[in-house]
């Protein structure tokens, strides 16, 4: 896969959140181009930023042109060690179109339904989160919110909408997910 995921309004949206919110530890998981990585590098607050993408070409590309974070190849948090304060996602989460070529499926759908990968994530995730972390997370009315609010907080997370963007055709939020103490 030699395609990087073009960032919009999606990443906008996470970017104005992160440069806000995070602090201590962050890891980008589907880091991309690294937009998510330079808007956490630029917060005071942050001590150590790590990115993560199952697309190798992703992860040199990061490591070739952003300084100051780690990378690393990884399929969710199959590679990943350590927890964090922050986890930011931007996840493909546009359900499956059957015309779609893999490599472009790879980087917008999110299963089926548009959602199955963001609650596998959410699954995974809560293992690498620090007791008072959170994870900032987008996603669209074309994703079906409700399922994904419904199976977060059966996962034991809280959730609360940050921002939204109303598009022509979709409506984005910006989520924070902490887990219930």
């Amino acid at each position: 896969m030699r395609s990087l995921y073009e960032p919009g309004e999606d990443t906008e949206l996470l970017i104005t959140q992160v440069e806000k919110l995070a602090y201590g530890d962050v890891l980008d998981m589907g880091t991309g181009t690294g937009m998510l990585v330079k808007a956490a590098l630029k917060n005071k607050n942050v001590k150590s930023v790590t990115g993560a993408d199952i697309n190798p070409y992703a992860v040199e590309y990061c490591k070739k042109t952003i300084k100051g974070a780690k990378f690393v190849q990884s399929d969710l948090f199959e590679n990943i060690k350590g927890k964090f304060d922050v986890i930011t996602f931007n996840p493909p989460y546009l359900p499956e179109e059957k015309k779609e070529d893999l490599e472009t499926a790879l980087m917008t759908s999110g299963g089926y339904k548009g959602y199955e990968l963001l609650i596998k994530f959410l699954k995974q995730a809560k293992e690498h989160l620090k007791k008072d972390g959170f994870i900032l997370t987008v996603f669209s009315t074309l994703t079906g919110p409700e399922e994904v609010f419904k199976e977060a907080k059966e996962l034991g997370y809280d959730a609360e909408i940050l921002d939204s963007k109303k598009l022509f055709f979709e409506k984005l939020y910006c989520v924070k997910f902490k887990l219930a103490h």
